[in-house]
């Protein structure tokens, strides 16, 4: 994420519906986001209309303590009060190294052009040992994606974003993968 708060509130405010924030304006730095660290998302207000921007951690721990930080999307029911929208300008998928003696994997980002920003439909749940914590949505990935990986996050639109959070919305219609020539990837 490369934009500040204030962009992102103004953003959201675009979409043409109220945010609050029922624990004062989240505090983040523009950064590339990492499994078990802390990332603003957008959710239905949990009192009254409208919606929430909250920071919340990214991952909670599994039954073997491994972080749950992507949860298949696909053939399941989510309830409106868990669903969430994380804000994003990309996103990072992984490879083997193309030089066998690197010890990093390559790197590569993913963008939406045309898009100055767009969702990831996530899930938030309550975690004893971390407090509220999201995870990623995955589905098959589309044509963009499957080069690099056998599965791809769950990506909205602007306006899908809105859908998303809609309590009377069927989760099956966003666990699809986008089409073709939808994103650009780059190594980063």
């Amino acid at each position: 994420m490369e934009k500040a708060p204030d962009a992102v509130i103004g953003l959201i405010r675009a979409l043409g519906t109220a945010v609050g924030f029922p624990e004062g304006v989240p505090n983040f730095q523009p950064r590339d986001v990492r499994i078990s660290e802390r990332a603003p998302i957008l959710r239905a207000a949990r009192e009254g209309e409208g919606l929430e921007l909250v920071d919340r951690r990214w991952s909670w721990p599994g039954p073997t303590g491994k972080p749950v930080f992507n949860f298949r999307g696909e053939g399941r029911r989510f309830a409106p009060e868990e669903r969430c929208v994380i804000i994003a300008d990309g996103f990072y998928e992984f490879t083997s190294p193309e030089d066998p003696k690197a010890k990093k994997k390559d790197r590569w980002l993913f963008e939406w052009p045309g898009q100055p920003w767009f969702g990831i439909a996530g899930i938030v749940r309550e975690d004893a040992r971390v407090g509220e914590a999201f995870t990623l949505l995955t589905c098959p990935p589309g044509p963009d994606v499957a080069p690099y990986h056998n599965r791809q996050i769950v990506l909205l639109s602007p306006a899908d974003c809105l859908a998303w959070l809609d309590p009377q919305s069927d989760a099956a219609r966003f666990t699809q993968p986008l089409s073709e020539g939808t994103l650009t990837v780059k190594r980063a």
